[in-house]
């Protein structure tokens, strides 16, 4: 009878884990990045009432032990590390990681990892967690990103600035009629123009125009003379050739479809009257006409005046104004100018065995003996997840499955109570005799 007591006891006991463990993942169904955990029980130390009897052959069989339990008890507390759903925040500053991995934190001086990416920038420009951790990852120096060297905090520099990137390149693409007028007969040769803003070191922006001009044709090909032209109308370069097959309309002249504005030419842009303060590359501008496949190259086909000057490489002086993050972690800024330029690549951690983490609080896990060591290295690396930007995931709480398992650990508990009700009436039983 007393034994019966004392394991409906323990039944009491590894129930109420059950159902505290129950009440903190329906309490938690909301934390961000949480993970749900469930209870495992086993029996106790069996006491053996008698052991197991040998058969004799043709005699007697064989008998099994008599064991009688002793109860129940709390094997382990297992995470779930399943996938949560991702919640769209729209934030910036907002992560979340689809597959395996974990966030690397700094916490004082101290690692700890968190399936949370709720993050923020504090005022020193830091990506960092709610409760002040610094989120770690590899920051980009001159644009560039070394996951080689070691982890630290990340930093989103706003107000940063890049300097103006000098033009050496304009794409020009299009047609150019190959039955304009020459101006052999009544008509006046044909001039196209085309115009585009170029940048000097200094980020200054200056308009040059191209002139298409019509000339006779030689054998073969169709013939166009090119001046370049600064703002105030004055010839920078010029007169260059440029030819097309009559048979196919393709460049023939220049043979690498390119002319060049030198440096030196370039130099006597006027702005106004005066020339502007700022340098060029010593390459000068290429004048790209596209390559012999590309579908916005320049051709000579009839009839079509399309001739455009379509981009060039340089910018002013440009700040940042907004940043986001591929599938690999890299947090890439956008400047005012235009320009994309790395800041940083997030870290991730992966684990042999994630369930061996011991939890922290704050959405924060520590390694342990069990979990193995962190391997940290980029996203979609190594077994690692990928990151995705404006998200984050949700708690992986199933509130159906959550409430059976409370109607469960309360029935435990409620029958094991009856346990010890019905042996304390024995045992009252018992007593009576007496009387």
């Amino acid at each position: 009878m007393l034994r019966s007591m004392f394991a409906a006891v323990s039944g009491l006991r590894s129930h109420q884990i059950m159902m505290d463990t129950v009440g903190n993942n329906i309490a938690n169904v909301n934390t961000v990045g949480f993970k749900s955990s469930s209870t495992v029980f086993s029996d106790v130390l069996s006491q053996q009432l008698s052991g197991a009897g040998l058969p004799a052959l043709g005699t007697v069989g064989g008998t099994n032990p008599r064991q009688l339990g002793l109860g129940v008890r709390l094997q382990a507390i297992q995470m779930n590390f399943t996938q949560g759903a991702a919640q769209l925040t729209g934030r910036s500053t907002d992560f979340s990681i689809q597959g395996d991995g974990l966030f690397v934190v700094n916490i004082a001086g101290t690692q700890a990892f968190s399936r949370a990416g709720s993050f923020s920038l504090d005022a020193l420009g830091q990506l960092v967690t709610p409760d002040g951790g610094m989120v770690q990852g590899w920051s980009a120096t001159n644009g560039v990103v070394n996951t080689n060297g070691s982890v630290g905090t990340l930093r989103v520099p706003v107000g940063q600035s890049i300097p103006a990137t000098t033009t050496g390149s304009i794409k020009i693409g299009g047609n150019l009629p190959a039955d304009a007028s020459d101006g052999t007969g009544t008509d006046p040769a044909t001039v196209l123009s085309s115009s585009i803003d170029v940048y000097n070191s200094l980020g200054t922006a200056i308009p040059i125009r191209v002139d298409y001009t019509k000339v006779p044709n030689g054998a073969g090909t169709v013939d166009w003379q090119v001046d370049a032209y600064d703002p105030d109308g004055n010839k920078i370069a010029g007169p260059m050739t440029l030819q097309f097959s009559q048979s196919n309309g393709e460049i023939t002249v220049p043979a690498g479809r390119s002319l060049n504005l030198t440096a030196a030419q370039l130099g006597n842009i006027k702005v106004g009257g005066s020339a502007p303060a700022g340098g060029w590359n010593t390459s000068g501008i290429t004048l790209d006409f596209g390559s012999a496949t590309a579908a916005d190259r320049l051709t000579g086909a009839a009839k079509t005046n399309s001739v455009s000057a379509l981009s060039q490489d340089g910018a002013p002086l440009g700040t940042l104004v907004s940043f986001g993050v591929s599938q690999e972690g890299l947090i890439s800024g956008v400047f005012s100018n235009g320009k994309n330029e790395q800041l940083g690549q997030i870290a991730l951690a992966a684990f042999t065995n994630p369930t061996g983490l011991e939890k922290l609080g704050g959405s924060l896990y520590r390694a342990t003996v069990n979990s193995g060591a962190a391997l940290i290295g980029t996203a979609g690396t190594g077994g690692r997840g990928t990151v995705s930007g404006g998200t984050v995931e949700m708690s992986n709480v199933d509130l159906a499955q959550e409430f059976t398992n409370l109607i469960v650990a309360q029935r435990g508990f409620q029958a094991n109570s009856r346990v010890i009700t019905a042996s304390d009436e024995v045992l009252q039983d018992l007593v009576n005799m007496k009387r």
